[in-house]
């Protein structure tokens, strides 16, 4: 029903800044919210940001105050600008949709990106 392109992952030195943008089409009326999620070798995936329709965000405490993620609702469109990157961040990225009738249950994912950030 929904499709999710990502792009934008790569490797980037501890201090640079990188932006992710993700890009969700098909059936789409009206999304409830479109998050990014990161997951890192041995360790389970995590919420990293989110930001509904309405525009109420949060984001994971480890990245509050370097990461920021916006959205185009008309295009349906997401990005995570990522500035201050640490080696602790280096983690597949995947977006995510959550989707109608439901709150808070990420109905549609994308294929996730690589981010590696070197010390």
């Amino acid at each position: 029903q929904v499709q999710l392109v990502e792009s934008g992952g790569g490797l980037v030195q501890a201090g640079g800044s990188l932006r992710l943008s993700c890009v969700a089409s098909g059936d789409i009326f009206d999304l409830n919210a479109m998050g990014w999620f990161r997951q890192a070798p041995g360790k389970q995936r995590e919420l990293v940001a989110l930001i509904t329709s309405g525009g109420s965000i949060n984001y994971a405490d480890s990245v509050k105050g370097r990461f920021t993620i916006s959205r185009d609702n008309a295009k349906n469109t997401v990005w995570l600008q990522m500035n201050r990157l640490k080696p602790e961040d280096t983690a597949v990225y995947y977006c995510a949709v959550d989707a109608p009738p439901y709150y808070n249950d990420y109905d549609y994912w994308g294929q996730g990106t690589q981010v590696t950030v070197s010390s």
